[in-house]
C-alpha cells in the first residue's frame, strides 16, 4: 500500500490554534503524520550488569507476580464495569457523565491553546488531535465533488469546536453535536470567538447522543470519539453515521496493534483522577466490515502518531456512483 506523505508545516509543533482552510496542504491517497521524536538511548540510562544485584529464584518468582498483578489490576474491562456501574448505566452513559465533569475540564485544558498547568503528555495529545484536524481539513479540502463552502456538514462529537469552528469559516453549514452539554457550551463560546469572517457561518450546536442524530448531510464526520465504545457499538455508530451521509465519512479510530494495545495497558496502571481509562481499540477490519455492510467504502487512509496520540482516519464515500 502506497504511502503518500503530507506537510504538516503550516502546524507549529505545540499548542498551535487550529489551522484556517488555506494553511492546509493538499491530501494525497494516504496521509502518514508523525512528530519528530528525539532517538532513545535507553542503554546509557541502564547499570551495567554486573552492578546488579543477583535475584534469588523466589526473589524473581515474586516479582514476576506483581507484575502479572499490576497487570491484571489494568484489565480494561473490570475499569469499563466498574465505571458503567457507578453512573448506573453502560458505555454511553459513562461518557456521558465523564465529559461533563473531570473529562471536560481535562479535555479543555487539551483542546485549548494555553500552556499553564497543562503537562507534557497533554500538550502531545494536543499536538496529535491538531494533526487528526489538519488532515481532516485537508481531506475534505480536496474532495472536487464536494466544495467546502455551502456543503452540509454534521461534526459528530464536536467537543470544544476543532472541527466546526474552521469548518464554518470556510463556508460550511454546520451542525456542531457532542453528548458532553459542557463539551457543546465551550464549542459555543470558542465559535462566538472566532466569529467574524466573512464566510464564518455560526454553526447550530446540540447536545446528543451520535445513536439520536437525524437528518441529510454532504459529509460526516467523527474524529475521536471511537476509542469510547466497545467493537460492537463502534460498528452501529458507524453504520448509523453512514445512513446520513451523503457523498463523505469521515472517522477516525485508535487502531488495534500489539504495540498499541500494551502502550494502553501500561497507561492504565496510572490512570489518575482525572484520566480517560475507557480506551477501546479498533481493528481496521473491523471499521472496513462497518463501513461495507453500509454500503461505504474507504477512498482514503491516514496516519498520525505522536508520543502518546495515535490515530487511523478514513475518509469514506459511497460504493455506488464511486468510480476512484
Amino acid at each position: 500500500m502506497a504511502r503518500a506523505a503530507i506537510s504538516t508545516a503550516p502546524l507549529s509543533r505545540l499548542h498551535s490554534p487550529t489551522p484556517s482552510i488555506s494553511q492546509i496542504p493538499h491530501a494525497q491517497s494516504q496521509l502518514r503524520i508523525r512528530q519528530q521524536r528525539k532517538p532513545l538511548t535507553v542503554a546509557s540510562a541502564l547499570p551495567q550488569v554486573a552492578d546488579l544485584p543477583a535475584l534469588s529464584l523466589p526473589a524473581a518468582a515474586a516479582a514476576a507476580a506483581a507484575l502479572a498483578a499490576a497487570v491484571s489490576l489494568s484489565d480494561p474491562e473490570r475499569r469499563r464495569k466498574a465505571q458503567a456501574e457507578a453512573v448506573g448505566g453502560g458505555d454511553k452513559e459513562a461518557v456521558r457523565a465523564y465529559f461533563n465533569s473531570t473529562g471536560f475540564e481535562r479535555w479543555r485544558k487539551i483542546y485549548g491553546s494555553a500552556t499553564d498547568d497543562v503537562n507534557r503528555v497533554q500538550l502531545d495529545i494536543r499536538e496529535g488531535h491538531a494533526q487528526t484536524v489538519a488532515a481532516t481539513l485537508a481531506m475534505l479540502r480536496d474532495a472536487p465533488d464536494v466544495p467546502l463552502a455551502g456543503a452540509t456538514v454534521c461534526d459528530a462529537g464536536c467537543g470544544t469546536g476543532s472541527l466546526s469552528i474552521p469548518l464554518a469559516s470556510a463556508g460550511a453549514s454546520v451542525l456542531a453535536s457532542d453528548i458532553s452539554a459542557a463539551m457543546v457550551s465551550e464549542a459555543q463560546r470558542q465559535a462566538q470567538l472566532a466569529a467574524g469572517s466573512p464566510d464564518f457561518r455560526m454553526p447550530r450546536f446540540e447536545v446528543r447522543d451520535l445513536e439520536s442524530l437525524e437528518g441529510s448531510y454532504d459529509i460526516v464526520v467523527c474524529l475521536d470519539v471511537l476509542i469510547h465504545y466497545p467493537r460492537e457499538e463502534a460498528q452501529k455508530m458507524i453504520r448509523h453515521l453512514a445512513s446520513l451521509a451523503e457523498k463523505r465519512l469521515v472517522i477516525s479510530f485508535a487502531p488495534k496493534t500489539l504495540y498499541f494495545d500494551l502502550l494502553k495497558r501500561v497507561g492504565e496502571l496510572f490512570p489518575g483522577p482525572s484520566k480517560a481509562t475507557r480506551a477501546y481499540l479498533h481493528s481496521e477490519k473491523d471499521i472496513e466490515e462497518a463501513l461495507r455492510a453500509a454500503g461505504w467504502r474507504v477512498k482514503n487512509r491516514g496516519f498520525i502518531s505522536t508520543q502518546f496520540y495515535f490515530a487511523k482516519l478514513y475518509e469514506a464515500v459511497p460504493v455506488s456512483g464511486s468510480s476512484s
